[in-house]
């Protein structure tokens, strides 16, 4: 079994000037508890199925498998807008390493969140100057509650 780990940022605007080609993502919510989080992703012209377990600091295990994108679609239209989120998704490098910087549609618009995945969790990593702070650990950022509410209230970097 895969195992994500993985670092969230805040990011500001000015990333922006670093985003090219983008991928529209729209994920949809199947399933989410304190333990589990299956989630149907629809990336560009495929479709996935992902289910993470609960996060061990910035670590997490995960599956992942892609299926007919006629299917992906069929089964995201069964989740209701609540469990929904849309985003679009940019490659960033920075300092060696490639960050996926997500800008939010929607009741998110104006959300941009930067995330890392790392090798080991002790693995150094340069932040880029467009990083405000870190979300890792704050529930309030992870994309399954952030389709099930308002945005987090933003506080000061």
């Amino acid at each position: 079994m895969a195992v994500e780990i993985e670092r969230k940022f805040i990011a500001n605007p000015s990333v922006l000037a670093l985003c090219r080609a983008g991928t529209p993502l729209v994920q949809g919510y199947l399933f989410t508890d304190a333990a589990n989080t299956i989630r149907i992703r629809r990336a560009g012209e495929r479709a996935l199925i992902t289910w993470k377990s609960p996060r061990r600091g910035a670590s997490r295990d995960e599956i992942e498998f892609a299926i007919a994108p006629e299917d992906g679609a069929a089964l995201l239209a069964t989740v209701p807008p609540d469990r929904r989120l849309e985003k679009t998704r940019y490659r960033v490098a920075h300092a060696g390493a490639m960050w996926d910087v997500d800008v939010f549609g929607g009741e998110l618009a104006g959300l941009i969140l930067a995330e890392i995945e790392l090798e080991r969790e002790d693995q150094p990593m340069v932040l880029p100057p467009w990083v405000e702070r870190e979300v890792t650990d704050d529930a309030r950022y992870r994309n399954s509650r952030l389709a099930a509410g308002p945005m987090p209230e933003r506080q000061a970097a």
